[in-house]
């Protein structure tokens, strides 16, 4: 069966994507060839491989092995009844739904070695060698210390989000929501310009105080273990976001004191600023 002509002149047209799209595209494991490939297939779903070589500008020794990979990831499906076959692109959507269940099946099988074997050694040592305060580098490092200790949490968190962190806030909202079924008080004291909506899903899951001239935050879990945020430049490539984390008594104890003393000077949210938020 003939397939329908294809211009020479969609592979100049067809290759054009927004840098950010292309990174994307390599973060989730493609190839310069297959990212071309695959481009070429959205433009002129079911080409033979051939045509798919054309349209590319991928060599034909390669083409085959490229679109073995793309089938093998989940971005393309083949017809393999015709002769020769022919390959269609599935859409994004499908595509990264199938990569994010591979990563889910992978951290699965690996997971059961890595808790078995490692953990019990890990906890061996823990109490014996463990420092009492650890640096952190890097917002997504910090976050998730962040998660940790309030999963940790049994009785009461105090967290203090600084201005320049307020969009944080959010990436923390569904865990402190998670606790806060099982009883947890949590308390939330910020400052500067809070978006509407972040107040609102703040105000829902905890007692929230809004109070100015604030430039440290922090979290603080049952008066027991403290990450504080040292700041930093955001998204700098060489240090960015700096903070610490202990379950030292005395520095945990003396960041509880200091979080009380702001809270009794800090105001509801209708008393403050980010009431005019919009």
């Amino acid at each position: 069966m003939s397939g329908r002509p294809i211009s020479p002149s969609l592979s100049s047209e067809q290759n054009r994507l927004s840098d950010g799209t292309r990174r994307a595209l390599q973060n989730l494991g493609l190839t310069d060839y297959e990212i071309k490939v695959y481009l070429a297939l959205l433009d002129s779903p079911g080409s033979q491989a051939s045509d798919t070589s054309r349209l590319s500008e991928v060599p034909v020794s390669k083409i085959y092995e490229v679109l073995s990979n793309l089938e093998r990831k989940g971005w393309v499906e083949s017809q393999q009844s015709t002769r020769p076959a022919r390959y269609y692109p599935k859409s994004p959507s499908t595509a990264l739904q199938a990569y994010r269940m591979r990563l889910e099946r992978e951290l699965k099988s690996n997971e059961e070695y890595l808790l078995q074997e490692l953990m019990p050694r890990y906890s061996r040592k823990e109490g014996q060698e463990r420092p009492d305060i650890w640096i952190l580098r890097g917002e997504d490092n910090i976050l998730a210390k962040i998660r940790e200790a309030i999963e940790r949490c049994k009785r009461e968190i105090l967290v203090v989000v600084p201005p320049q962190l307020n969009d944080v806030i959010d990436y923390i909202i569904p865990t402190l929501n998670s606790i806060k079924k099982s009883g947890v008080s949590i308390r939330i004291m910020m400052s500067g310009n809070v978006a509407s909506h972040s107040l609102e899903r703040i105000s829902a899951i905890s007692e929230l105080r809004i109070k100015e001239n604030m430039f440290g935050g922090g979290v603080i879990c049952d008066a027991r273990e403290v990450v504080i945020l040292l700041g930093g430049s955001r998204g700098s490539a060489d240090q960015g976001e700096l903070a610490i984390w202990s379950d030292h008594e005395g520095l945990s104890a003396f960041a509880k004191n200091y979080f009380e003393f702001l809270w009794m000077e800090a105001n509801p949210p209708s008393a403050g600023k980010s009431e005019r938020i919009t």
